[in-house]
């Protein structure tokens, strides 16, 4: 230093020189210096989750939640365990060591889900399994708004907005958010019904067997092989009053004389949405509050790079935690 210091003294234009220099590089590398605010950090968390259609929070717990965390907590390294659960609809967050591989964690996990599907009951989604991603978060919000009816709106949004939004380079998913799909509904007129001693599960089962599209087989004609095909789905809403739910006396009783088609849409469910910080606590999505609906006119579609976000459906919910250290 002492040395350095008799330089500076005796040569002061190398001094001067030699503190530029080192101020015009700081500020080039000041202004050339990379911002992310959203990191690409590998948080070894990982999410399980479950759709149970018409269960009640209750159910979820015991017959889908539990049994997913006894086959999940073996694994090797989890530092936290949590499930939540509401109508319908099971999340079970697993929060692994920071010093274990995040993709071998969601890799170990997802084995043992596999392992576990058999004891769910039956009816139920499969289970997804995601790793929380930092940067998931959606980055672009398109909002739709217009003359046309809210039904028209969700099918450009669903058919050619989003379809053209997630070719895009560098899209990973493209999320309807609020929409309002088509639903033909089936109205059974309980008196009719009774009258005629039809089983309300024997006009279900009509419905279903007398709306499918199935392969029939193939001929062969000569080198020729022709593929069949047996249609049988419903083309119009008239048609599903022509489907025969029974016979009585030798007459066809068809749908439309035990019940209502009506032809409309899904009925609205306020969402609870959670970024990427509710998913490590799912709990958090039963204590807040159900945003504000979008106007009729106006929907959304939200892009992000990958999917990190969880919407449970609202209701009654049921939140269990469990920790361990490893």
């Amino acid at each position: 230093m002492q040395k350095l210091a008799e330089i500076c003294i005796e040569r002061p234009v190398f001094a001067t020189v030699l503190i530029l220099t080192l101020v015009v590089v700081g500020a080039f590398g000041y202004t050339t210096l990379g911002l992310d605010r959203f990191p690409n950090v590998d948080f070894p968390f990982v999410t399980v989750t479950t759709q149970y259609p018409g269960a009640a929070p209750q159910e979820m717990e015991t017959d889908v939640s539990e049994k997913l965390e006894d086959g999940i907590s073996s694994i090797s390294g989890i530092d936290e365990l949590r499930s939540f659960s509401s109508d319908g609809f099971s999340v079970v967050t697993v929060g692994f060591n920071l010093e274990k591989d995040g993709n071998v964690g969601a890799q170990e996990v997802r084995e043992r889900v596999d392992g576990a599907t058999f004891q769910l009951p039956r009816g139920i989604d499969p289970p997804v399994v995601e790793k929380i991603v930092a940067d998931a978060t959606p980055v672009i919000a398109v909002i739709l708004s217009g003359d046309a009816t809210l039904r028209e709106l969700t099918e450009f949004g669903d058919k050619v907005l989003k379809r053209n939004l997630s070719t895009v380079t560098g899209v990973g998913q493209a999320l309807i958010i609020g929409g309002r799909a088509r639903q033909v509904r089936v109205v059974a007129n309980a008196g009719a019904i009774a009258s005629l001693g039809i089983p309300a599960a024997q006009v279900v089962q009509a419905i279903q067997a007398q709306n499918l599209q199935l392969p029939g087989g193939k001929v062969e004609q000569g080198a020729r092989d022709l593929s069949l095909r047996t249609y049988g789905r419903v083309a119009s809403i008239d048609d599903f009053g022509e489907v025969v739910v029974a016979t009585k006396n030798g007459v066809s009783v068809r749908l439309k004389d035990v019940a209502r088609i009506e032809d409309g849409h899904a009925d609205p469910e306020s969402t609870a949405k959670c970024g990427t910080a509710a998913l490590r606590s799912p709990s958090s999505c039963a204590s807040s509050p159900a945003p504000t609906p979008w106007p009729r006119s106006m929907r959304s579609v939200s892009v992000s790079r990958r999917c990190g976000r969880v919407s449970p459906r609202a209701g009654r919910s049921t939140t269990r935690a469990t920790s361990r250290s490893s």
